[in-house]
């Protein structure tokens, strides 16, 4: 295995939104995806319910320090009010590929 693949790290999170909060939550999400690019993150699935109630994100990152960049931008700290509004609850989990 490359110090590459040793170093990265896969994320999965699970957003559960009030269906008064799903047009927030979009637009968080409209705002901050495109900065994960721009940090090197890699969003590999992005998974939603009809209602939009539920959603699942599969997130990877060539380092810790790429992840760390990513959540210290400042623009994702300006759209925070947006995922406030929403009031998802969000669950993140740091996972390994095992193959």
């Amino acid at each position: 295995m490359s110090n590459e693949n040793e170093n990265s790290l896969t994320f999965v999170l699970i957003a559960r939104i009030p269906p008064e909060g799903v047009e927030a939550y979009q637009a968080y999400e409209d705002q901050v995806l495109p900065v994960l690019a721009e940090h090197g993150g890699r969003l590999q699935r992005r998974l939603r319910n009809e209602t939009g109630t539920l959603e699942v994100h599969i997130i990877s990152y060539p380092s810790d320090a790429v992840a760390q960049a990513y959540r210290s931008d400042p623009r994702r700290a300006a759209a925070a009010h947006l995922l406030e509004a929403s009031t998802a609850k969000v669950e993140l989990l740091s996972l390994r590929d095992v193959l």
